[in-house]
């Protein structure tokens, strides 16, 4: 069983997500989620066609915003980034310019750098992306594309197509690495830049 609080220590609206399920389950369904927690949304938010930006943080020009989103306070997000199919930037998170965000939630303090991809992933807080780094979330190569996890030894079928990484509090994720789809790492792990993580592999 893999249980969100053993990654990530503060989680809001924490009770909305558990409902969903395990990781991947909650990848797949974010945009449920975060339709779910609009409608509690103060009016320190900024909402419209099912985008909700807190008051305190910037968005620079050229952004796109699918709905639905949820940006928290004091967030920072670059030119030209592009959120799609649900993303949940919790409070303090910054994105760099370019960087396209889908089906992910992003926790506290986490900065993900420029030109980068995370895909139906789960990143925990205080987390830092350098430039170029890409949480992958789909095996193009693979004829049986059903992700499959090896955490600790045990390997876990998702029975999901597309599910990316989750990711401790605390982690470094160096410049041009590369998270294989269904990444697990604990908190504090360091990926070194240029690496690939892929933790189960077939033939």
């Amino acid at each position: 069983m893999i249980e969100l609080r053993d990654f990530i220590s503060n989680i809001p609206f924490y009770e909305h997500l558990n409902r969903l399920g395990s990781p991947w389950e909650i990848t797949s369904e974010v945009q449920t989620f975060i339709m779910g927690i609009l409608p509690h949304l103060g009016s320190d938010f900024h909402i419209e066609n099912d985008v909700a930006i807190h008051k305190s943080s910037i968005v620079e020009q050229g952004v796109i915003f699918k709905h639905p989103t949820i940006i928290m306070e004091n967030c920072h997000v670059g030119a030209h980034a592009y959120f799609r199919e649900g993303v949940f930037l919790s409070q303090s998170v910054k994105i760099g310019p370019s960087t396209e965000i889908k089906g992910s939630l992003i926790f506290s303090n986490t900065a993900i750098a420029h030109l980068n991809y995370v895909g139906n992933s789960i990143i925990g807080s205080n987390v830092n992306f350098e430039a170029g780094s890409i949480a992958a979330n789909h095996y193009n190569e693979r004829t049986d594309r059903r992700i499959i996890l090896n955490y600790e030894g045990e390997i876990i079928p998702t029975g999901v197509n597309k599910f990316g990484a989750l990711v401790g509090d605390n982690s470094r994720i160096g410049a041009n690495a590369v998270l294989s789809p269904g990444t697990i790492l604990k908190k504090n792990s360091i990926v070194k830049r240029l690496e690939l993580v892929e933790q189960h592999k077939i033939g």
